[in-house]
């Protein structure tokens, strides 16, 4: 069985539209999705951008998350498989009760959750097989450390997934057919 680790904002819920929304309410500046071909943005400053991300990371915000069509039903499937599921976020560890509160509203099987900025060296300490992350560098920092990476596809990240470092697709539907083989 595989050891899978899965980022959330972007990975399990449609992350962007919040931090859009904090970004326009603090800074009065529009960031459409598909424009960001970046990994961040550089119209900010980044003590604005980490602000931002601060907000979007509060309790409410947490809690209030949606996630993508075909996550849950996903993981849930890997885990009764017998596939062991880490849960890596990008967070301060003051989120993560209410990380783990969100798991368990949207019914999202783990064995494990780490709030930490380092999530590729957690993953080599945890012997994990498949990091399931949008960010770039991660996905990157994976394949290098041996890991599959994988992604849903974003604009910031489509040039990993075009240059073969990372397995990508539109949604979680098809990234679970395409993972089937990987995780066989």
């Amino acid at each position: 069985m595989a050891r899978i680790a899965l980022d959330i904002d972007s990975t399990l819920h449609d992350y962007w539209p919040l931090f859009r929304r904090v970004v326009l309410a603090r800074h009065g500046l529009d960031l459409p999705y598909e424009e960001q071909r970046e990994w961040g943005t550089t119209l900010l400053a980044r003590d604005d951008v980490v602000a931002c991300i601060e907000e979007t990371h509060s309790n409410a915000n947490i809690l209030g998350a949606k996630p993508y069509s075909g996550a849950v039903e996903t993981v849930t499937e890997w885990h009764a498989e017998g596939h062991w599921i880490h849960i890596t976020s990008h967070r301060h560890t003051y989120a993560h009760d209410a990380t783990a509160e969100w798991l368990e509203k949207i019914g999202m099987p783990y064995d494990d959750l780490h709030c930490s900025f380092d999530k590729v060296s957690r993953c080599v300490e945890l012997g994990i097989d498949l990091l399931v992350d949008d960010s770039p560098v991660n996905l990157v920092k994976a394949k290098d450390a041996g890991i599959v990476a994988a992604t849903l596809i974003h604009p910031w990240n489509e040039d990993v997934v075009a240059a073969g470092h990372a397995i990508g697709a539109p949604s979680w539907h098809e990234l679970r057919a395409k993972l089937a083989p990987v995780l066989a």
